[in-house]
């Protein structure tokens, strides 16, 4: 079956509260992560919230990384969505997993474009 791409949904649980309140330092690991993973950084945006947490999504060409802390909880909630077969988004959340110094995580890929068939495109001219 084909799919046009993978999507984990991760709720990270038991994270350094100092690590999720830090923009700077979030960024980076998110861009580091995809990186790692083999994808392609095109755009980043981050946004650090008062009196705290963070939110943040690194562009790929693969698709994205987000990422929203609750630093006050210890909580962070992830996406990875990578398109084909070259990345595999599991490399990419594990890794950030691990950068934010979690004790738990559950996480579920979700299978995006589902096709029994080949698509065939057809274009329409307006």
């Amino acid at each position: 079956m084909m799919t046009l791409g993978r999507h984990i949904l991760a709720e990270v649980y038991g994270c350094n509260p100092d690590i999720l309140n830090n923009r700077d330092l979030i960024e980076k690991i998110l861009v580091d992560s995809a990186l790692a993973a083999g994808a392609e950084v095109r755009e980043v945006a981050f946004h650090k919230f008062s009196p705290c947490g963070v939110s943040g999504v690194v562009i790929i060409s693969e698709s994205h990384l987000t990422i929203h802390t609750w630093p006050e909880l210890g909580y962070a909630a992830i996406d990875v969505f990578t398109c084909g077969d070259k990345i595999n988004p599991w490399d990419a959340c594990n890794l950030i997993t691990e950068k934010l110094e979690a004790t738990n995580i559950t996480a579920t890929e979700v299978k995006r474009g589902l096709f029994d068939e080949p698509v065939s495109v057809k274009v329409s001219n307006f």
